[in-house]
C-alpha cells in the first residue's frame, strides 16, 4: 500500500508540475475512490498541501511576487470561514452521523466547478483582462476581496480543493497583476488558508501522517520532473485531458 501511495503521489506531482491544475482537484477523490474515509483524504490532503505550498511561498516571497495587502484581505475572509467549515463538517459527524456523504457531494460539485474554471483559464484567459473592476485600488475592493475569501474559503475547509485554481480565477479577473505576481500570490495565501484548516482537521483527528508522508514522497520529485519537463509538453491539451477527468470525478462522487 505504501509503494502504491508513493507512487500515486509521484504520478499526482508529475502531472500538477506538468500543467499547473491542482494537486487536491486531482488527489482527494483518487484517496476517496480508493476507499479512504473522505474526511480523512480532505484533511491529509491540506496538511499536505501546506508543506508543499511552503516552499513555494518561501520562493515567492524571496523573488518579491507576493502581493501582502491582497493576501491579507483574502486571509481575513477564507481563514475565519474555512475553520467555520471544518468545524460544521465535525457537526455533521457528531449529531448527524453523516458527514461522509456530506464531504462526498461537496466534493463532487466542486470538482466540477474547478474542471469548468481550469478549461476557463485555459482557453478564455484573456477575456480576463482588462476590465473595469481591475483597474480599482485593491483598498477600495477590500470587502469585496473579503466576501470572495470568505466564500472560497469555506469550500476549501469542506473539500480541501479550490485554494488554487478558484481563487486563481478570482484574482485573474478582479486585480490587474503581472503573471509571476499572481502566481505568487495565490500561492502565499493558499499557504495561510490550507494551514489553517490542515491545523483544525488534526485536530479532531482527521489527518493520517503516515499517508500524507508517503504522499510527499512521491510527489516532491513528481513536481519537479513534471516542471523541468513541462516546457517541452503543450500545456493546452494536457490541461484539457485533467478538467476531463476531474469532472467525471466530480459526476461519479456526486
Amino acid at each position: 500500500m505504501s509503494i502504491g501511495i508513493i507512487v500515486m503521489g509521484l504520478i499526482i506531482g508529475f502531472l500538477v508540475g506538468l500543467t499547473g491544475v491542482g494537486g487536491a482537484a486531482l488527489l482527494t477523490p483518487v484517496l476517496i475512490l480508493l476507499g479512504i474515509n473522505p474526511a480523512i483524504a480532505v484533511g491529509t490532503d491540506l496538511v499536505y498541501n501546506s508543506i508543499t505550498k511552503l516552499f513555494g511561498s518561501i520562493q515567492h516571497w524571496r523573488q518579491k511576487t507576493i502581493n501582502l495587502q491582497l493576501v491579507k484581505y483574502l486571509a481575513m475572509g477564507s481563514i475565519p470561514s474555512a475553520i467555520a467549515a471544518v468545524l460544521i463538517l465535525h457537526l455533521f459527524d457528531s449529531f448527524f452521523h453523516n458527514q461522509e456523504l456530506v464531504i462526498k457531494h461537496a466534493l463532487g460539485y466542486v470538482l466540477i466547478l474547478v474542471a469548468i474554471t481550469t478549461l476557463i483559464k485555459t482557453f478564455a484567459k484573456d477575456k480576463f483582462e482588462l476590465n473595469s473592476i481591475q483597474l480599482k485600488p485593491i483598498r477600495d475592493k477590500r470587502f469585496l476581496t473579503i466576501g470572495i475569501g470568505a466564500i472560497l474559503g469555506f469550500i476549501v475547509g469542506l473539500t480541501s480543493i479550490g485554494s488554487g485554481s478558484l481563487f486563481a480565477l478570482a484574482m485573474l479577473y478582479l486585480y490587474k497583476m503581472r503573471p509571476s505576481e499572481l502566481v505568487g500570490t495565490d500561492i502565499a495565501h493558499a499557504f495561510l488558508l490550507v494551514s489553517a484548516a490542515g491545523i483544525m482537521h488534526a485536530g479532531i483527528g482527521n489527518v493520517d501522517y503516515q499517508l500524507m508522508f508517503n504522499l510527499l514522497l512521491g510527489s516532491i520529485p513528481g513536481v519537479i520532473l513534471g516542471s523541468t519537463l513541462s516546457a517541452k509538453f503543450p500545456a493546452k491539451p494536457l490541461r484539457t485531458i485533467l478538467a476531463v477527468i476531474i469532472l467525471i470525478s466530480g459526476f461519479k462522487l456526486i
